[in-house]
């Protein structure tokens, strides 16, 4: 019996076992994470707001795996030996036949001062952190921007960024407080959030205007200060700032094999298999892949590459060619807390519906969807 090993318990991960558990009941999977736990970070946008609390975003995963025939083993990844064959972990070693790499991404963490920013999208604890905060400050300057991995022009979380800001908006008008507040985007792009399409980024930009929100655009990042951000433009005093920083690798991929892009992902051909070793595939944040420039980093595009990384691995146990390719698509719903833009891009079209109450609700419909097949 093949035995195949799964890194991560995050959106690739888990769909790569639902794929594989489609495709072959008899195939034996081990599944490494530090916690039996789908943490679903789309959800952390509604927590500052109370929408969501810490409960409704954490899915123990033991009735998951049960059904699902998956040997978990609990651990921290520190590296890969033996062409991919085996896994080191804090807790052990795993050897398998076949290898997927769905752990995701790590923020880039060498903004001088970045330690006074907090990053979003690190997980819960981050947006905890924000609720506590905005319900602190009686007024005052926040600032909020993303920034990209100049190596990895897709590496990035700006999305999160657009919903936090407009989220904060909503939930400060509703409590009868945003006029002591300044809110202030940031970025070093001048058109942040183009992977999105020209007529997306005009609607966010107009949104901005409408709120009030003031721009600060175009100008390259040099630093954080306890209370300020620095630009080559500029500085802004802020009593609170929320930064993203671009991506890359995580830190035990430097103890291993893998093949590195210049922006430190797992290099990979369009099939999701990693160059140059047999039977290792990667999905989701973890990889750099081969498509346009406004390929999303989403979890919708993690959910397309495991299912083709699965696909694939499974043929080539049965000595096919493993030929499947992913759909290179970029789906979702900027929420603002009451309302949301939907936003869908192909190669072949671009979408863009404006702020309707429809797409706020759809997004919720969607999470109770997509959570109730791990719970």
């Amino acid at each position: 019996m093949k035995h195949i090993c799964i890194i991560g318990a995050g959106f690739a991960g888990l769909t790569a076992v639902r794929s594989l558990r489609r495709q072959d009941q008899a195939v034996s999977i081990t599944l490494i994470a530090p916690q039996p736990e789908l943490h679903y970070l789309p959800g952390i946008i509604w927590i500052p707001s109370g929408l969501r609390q810490r409960s409704d975003l954490i899915i123990p995963l033991d009735n998951f795996f049960k059904r699902m025939n998956v040997t978990f083993h609990r651990g921290k990844v520190t590296g890969l030996k033996d062409g991919g064959r085996t896994v080191e972990t804090d807790n052990g070693t795993i050897t398998n036949d076949g290898l997927i790499i769905a752990s995701g991404g790590r923020f880039i963490k060498k903004l001088p001062g970045i330690e006074h920013a907090i990053t979003p999208c690190e997980g819960i604890a981050a947006a905890e952190q924000i609720r506590d905060r905005l319900q602190q400050l009686p007024g005052g300057t926040i600032a909020m921007g993303f920034a990209g991995n100049p190596n990895e022009p897709a590496a990035m979380r700006g999305g999160p960024m657009f919903e936090f800001l407009f989220g904060t908006d909503t939930l400060l008008r509703r409590q009868g407080r945003r006029e002591p507040f300044r809110l202030v985007f940031f970025s070093p792009a001048p058109r942040p959030g183009n992977r999105l399409g020209d007529k997306a980024v005009q609607g966010l930009m107009d949104e901005m205007k409408k709120r009030g929100i003031e721009t600060h655009l175009g100008h390259k990042l040099k630093g954080m200060e306890a209370r300020k951000v620095i630009t080559e433009g500029g500085e802004i005093e802020a009593d609170l700032i929320l930064f993203m920083p671009g991506m890359t690798g995580n830190q035990w991929f430097d103890n291993s094999e893998l093949p590195r892009s210049a922006g430190g992902l797992v290099k990979a051909d369009r099939h999701c298999r990693v160059e140059g070793m047999a039977q290792v595939y990667v999905a989701g944040d973890s990889g750099s892949f081969p498509g346009p420039d406004w390929m999303p980093k989403q979890a919708h595009m993690a959910d397309l590459q495991a299912e083709c990384a699965a696909k694939n691995l499974l043929a080539e146990f049965r000595h096919e060619a493993p030929d499947a390719t992913f759909k290179v698509e970029l789906m979702c719903i900027v929420d603002s807390c009451s309302k949301g833009m939907l936003v869908s891009r192909t190669e072949n079209r671009n979408t863009v519906l404006p702020q309707s109450r429809t797409f706020h609700w759809a997004k919720r419909g969607f999470e109770w969807w997509y959570l109730r097949q791990y719970r």
